[in-house]
């Protein structure tokens, strides 16, 4: 079987595409910069010029900066490729925070209390009803930036003022206190293969290890474990990672990642995670080439009752009248090979007819 790894090539796609050939019989490293989209004549993907090939699995992943990209390529390549992790909109859902959290709303994913407002002015009459302190977000945006944090409404309505002169959307949010600590849940497939509480440092809020945040495996509970994949599967996300609150509320969810780092985690984690990954990913492509092997020998087998001299056939069907004639469905002439030379007999009664060659 023959694989592909879209990426921008960090040191978490190597071990993964490295972790792949114990399982493909070629698994090829693809740079998403040298990527390039064609619509309307000749259309098509193509990698540094020439026409992207074929293959069985094709894992996409990159940043939000991305996103569009990443979804084109994936809509593209989903009718060609059996399997591939990710559906289209993912990068449109998953690389948006905004779109994350409503579709968790429509899951019932439990989360914090979060808030968008259509201007600065709109959003300045929520700060009279929030509980401080306040988390606010940008809709994009990975490893902890673009999050900012308020503890007052003074602070917060600078922070509005400052965010309204970008010209960007942004999301109000209820702070958790966890102590700077966040859980980050890797989800493959319906497992979580491997659970992590990050540490933020002192004085910083984030827990993200890439913002100089330490780490620790934990076990998950059944509940955390429940929410995690849920919410990767309300994300259609066969591979994500899932960062989650412990509020005395229960386990809320925070954010997913479609290109989870495997970096630090591997310094802490005694779980080799790339080749869980790679392992799947394998898996899953057997199973799809399995499933289109099936579908072709139902076709063939179709074709081949439709073409027997002796085989029987029924449809429900309305009939077509044109005039005072009956129209015959294709699939009629295809089973009793009817022919304008021969001559049959037709009898007729209510609600049936029969026609017999002579």
């Amino acid at each position: 079987m023959k694989a592909a790894l879209i990426s921008l090539g960090s040191q978490s796609s190597i071990m993964t595409a490295e972790a792949m050939k114990k399982y493909f019989t070629t698994v090829d490293m693809i740079q998403l910069k040298k990527i390039e989209i064609k619509l309307g004549k000749e259309s098509g993907i193509f990698y540094d010029g020439e026409l992207f090939g074929d293959y069985d699995c094709v894992y996409v992943k990159g940043s939000f900066r991305y996103a569009k990209l990443l979804g084109s390529i994936t809509a593209l390549l989903e009718r060609k490729v059996p399997y591939m992790p990710f559906k289209t909109s993912c990068f449109t859902n998953v690389h948006n925070k905004l779109l994350t959290h409503l579709v968790m709303e429509q899951h019932n994913i439990p989360m914090p209390r979060t808030y968008l407002s259509s201007t600065t002015e709109a959003a300045k009459t929520l700060l009279d009803r929030v509980n401080y302190p306040i988390v606010m977000k940008f809709p994009e945006g990975t490893q902890g930036k673009g999050v900012m944090f308020a503890d007052s409404k003074s602070s917060a309505a600078s922070l509005l003022d400052a965010l309204g002169a970008l010209n960007q959307p942004f999301i109000i949010q209820e702070y958790i206190d966890t102590g700077g600590t966040d859980i980050r849940a890797l989800v493959v497939g319906d497992k979580v293969v491997a659970a992590y509480r990050r540490k933020a440092q002192t004085e910083e809020k984030r827990a993200n290890i890439h913002a100089g945040g330490t780490g620790e495996m934990v076990q998950l509970n059944h509940e955390m474990m429940r929410i995690a994949v849920s919410t990767a599967k309300a994300l259609e996300a066969d591979i994500c990672g899932i960062d989650i609150l412990e509020s005395p509320f229960g386990p809320l969810v925070i954010e997913a990642n479609l290109s989870p780092g495997l970096q630090g985690v591997g310094k802490i984690s005694p779980i080799d995670i790339p080749d869980a990954i790679a392992r799947f990913l394998f898996q899953q492509t057997e199973k799809a080439l399995g499933k289109e092997k099936k579908e072709k020998v139902k076709e063939v087998m179709k074709e081949i009752s439709l073409n027997e001299p002796d085989s029987s056939q029924e449809i429900i069907t309305t009939l077509l009248f044109r005039g005072e004639r009956i129209v015959l469905p294709e699939f009629v002439n295809k089973i009793a090979k009817l022919s304008e030379t021969k001559e049959y007999t037709i009898k007729a009664q209510k609600g049936k007819v029969t026609i017999e060659e002579f």
